[in-house]
């Protein structure tokens, strides 16, 4: 019997172009000479280095440590010599330099010690395996993977891999739900034991017949308790709260979690790691990234090396530096765009999307709003992206959270069919940033009060 489906407010329609990336075989590129590591690759907490330059390491070694539980190990992903730990271009939203670590690969590739584990381990001891081979999620922003494997008090009723890469152009996880769909399932059993849960969806867009025929049939071979969904193509699908509402009927709560209704989702990407982890005793070192756009010679999707410089990837894809225009990580909708080709590949590194010079065009001047109401009209949070961009143009902090900006996933549908070519999802960024700094603030002063009341 198959899963009724339920919709979620608004999305879009969009041209896939997947096809360009996924006429290749996935292939794994050499090694560069040179790999920069920045000590924070996630969202939380900058690891803290463990080595020293001139200091020898093998590949998978840790290099540096957790600080904090949201937080990842950053391990070698070759053999070399660290020749410097110092400030470097890294992909940011902010565009600055950050703290890393400089490796100089020797050529040879050497191993250090793995460490896998018996897959009937007890859940706590995954869980910390799991964080000390620095796994995140590689579906978004790279929220460190054992804190979602952590239930808690809750009972996890449904488990939920996320294959619905919706995002135009980016085919990563198709790709690897194709060629290595065996290390999928087993990652998701894994994951079931962690969190005790009770039923397990592997969900993916039905604009992906071989992923899907591909995950169904390791799921027979496996004998695995796991239900393949094939999902409506429509972005964003792929959101986190937009497929649980087309899988389960559930809406997460404003400003909550899925741990709240009891649902938990994590990327497919995400569970191969686990397994390579645990089973193969293989840290994360690499991902496999799309390189893609009307830049690149022959689009396709290649397992890179955390720390290659994004120029290398382009090079090695037959991308013409002087016919390049832009460079973007991610899609089209949501990615950041790269000022700097030096930055290196990084574990949120999914995508890298090229455009030529030749089809540069100016960006359109923003009009003033018109009310057309069109951004409501697409916007899958069913929020009020008008409303929003007032308050967050005046500058008004307290009105635009009445608003529940919070809530924006930042998908940019509302930027997508704005007649007047405002930035709209610019805006929003810039209240989340603002208004986090105020609170930071606001905490410091605290203190401060408290310790000058102690005195």
């Amino acid at each position: 019997m198959s899963r009724a489906l339920h919709s979620f407010h608004g999305g879009l329609h969009l041209d896939g172009h997947k096809a360009e990336s996924t006429a290749r075989p996935l292939e794994t590129m050499p090694v560069a000479k040179r790999l920069v590591l920045p000590l924070l690759q996630h969202i939380g907490v900058p690891a803290h280095p463990l080595v020293e330059a001139g200091q020898t390491v093998r590949k998978g070694e840790v290099i540096a440590r957790a600080e904090g539980a949201v937080s990842t190990n950053l391990h070698a992903p070759t053999s070399g010599k660290v020749i410097a730990i110092e400030d470097h271009a890294v992909p940011h939203v902010s565009g600055l330099p950050a703290p890393c670590i400089i490796l100089e690969a020797d050529g040879r590739d050497e191993w250090g010690e793995k460490h896998a584990l018996e897959e009937e381990v007890d859940a706590a001891t995954l869980r910390q395996h799991i964080q000390d081979a620095g796994i995140v999620g590689l579906g978004g922003a790279g929220f460190p993977a054992h804190i979602k494997l952590n239930p808690g008090e809750h009972q996890v009723e449904t488990l939920i891999l996320n294959g619905a890469e919706c995002e135009p152009y980016i085919t990563c996880d198709d790709m690897l739900m194709r060629e290595r769909p065996q290390h999928i399932v087993r990652g998701i059993l894994l994951m079931q034991h962690a969190l005790q849960a009770k039923h397990l969806i592997i969900a993916i867009e039905d604009n992906k017949p071989e992923a899907l025929a591909a995950i169904g049939k390791a799921v027979e071979e496996l004998a695995a308790p796991v239900e393949v969904v094939a999902v409506p193509t429509l972005y964003p699908t792929g959101g986190e709260r937009q497929l649980i509402k087309v899988l389960t009927g559930k809406e997460v709560p404003s400003q909550g979690l899925p741990l709240a209704i009891d649902v938990v989702c994590h990327n497919v990407a995400t569970a191969a790691s686990v397994y390579k982890a645990v089973v193969e005793g293989e840290p994360l070192i690499s991902r496999v990234v799309t390189v893609t756009g009307s830049a690149v010679e022959a689009p396709r999707n290649l397992e890179v090396a955390f720390g290659t410089p994004m120029r290398e990837v382009l090079d090695y894809a037959g991308v013409d530096p002087d016919a390049l225009g832009e460079l973007v990580m991610g899609g089209p909708m949501m990615g950041l765009p790269i000022p700097k080709l030096d930055s290196p590949v990084i574990k949120t590194t999914n995508c890298l999307l090229t455009t030529a010079r030749r089809e540069l065009e100016p960006h359109p001047q923003a009009l003033p709003c018109i009310r057309c109401g069109a951004c409501a009209d697409v916007c899958p949070a069913q929020l009020l992206p008008q409303q929003l961009y007032w308050h967050a143009r005046a500058k008004a902090y307290d009105r635009v959270q009445d608003f529940h900006l919070f809530d924006c996933i930042e998908c940019g549908c509302c930027d997508y069919v704005c007649p007047s070519s405002i930035p709209l999802v610019q805006y929003y960024r810039f209240a989340k940033t603002e208004i986090w700094e105020q609170e930071r603030e606001k905490k410091k002063a605290d203190i401060a009060r408290e310790r000058h009341e102690f005195r």
